[in-house]
């Protein structure tokens, strides 16, 4: 007896456990402000996976932190939904003691696959690059206008 392959349904394919941004939004915990919108958040996806592609990102809390303290600059991107908040509440602090641009986006998993990791990243910092450069001034500029919280 052989076996018989099934076909893959449409669902299966695109990968049916893909959440909507609505259903993101759900999870995020009280810290996560300012977040960003879906169109922003899908931008910095896109900058993210650029800056992985050309080596240019800073992956998780420790050395976030560290590159931080050393006064590296850029865009810092953070989960939304990271639970315990305590893992990571210092660190929109230093951002602004910094002056230095950050938002939220409401997955972890995104973020994570984002950045060509298959583990969940709940901070990124995202630096700047002439080989990416538009789509990081255009993040840059969205991300600066957003309101700051109080």
């Amino acid at each position: 007896m052989t076996k018989v392959k099934k076909e893959k349904t449409g669902e299966e394919e695109t990968g049916g456990t893909e959440k909507s941004y609505q259903e993101l939004l759900a999870n995020i915990n009280p810290i996560a402000n300012p977040l960003a919108s879906r169109k922003l958040s899908k931008k910095l996806y896109k900058c993210v996976k650029k800056a992985a592609k050309a080596k240019q990102i800073r992956r998780g809390v420790k050395e976030v932190q560290k590159f931080i303290n050393k006064g590296e600059t850029g865009i810092v991107v953070f989960a939304g939904d990271t639970l315990p908040i305590e893992v990571y509440c210092h660190l929109p602090i230093m951002c602004e003691d910094r002056n230095m641009p950050y938002a939220y986006v409401p997955s972890k998993v995104d973020l994570g696959s984002s950045a060509g990791s298959k583990r969940p990243t709940c901070v990124i910092m995202i630096k700047p690059h002439d080989e990416y450069k538009e789509a990081y001034d255009e993040c840059l500029e969205e991300v600066t206008s957003l309101p700051k919280p109080i």
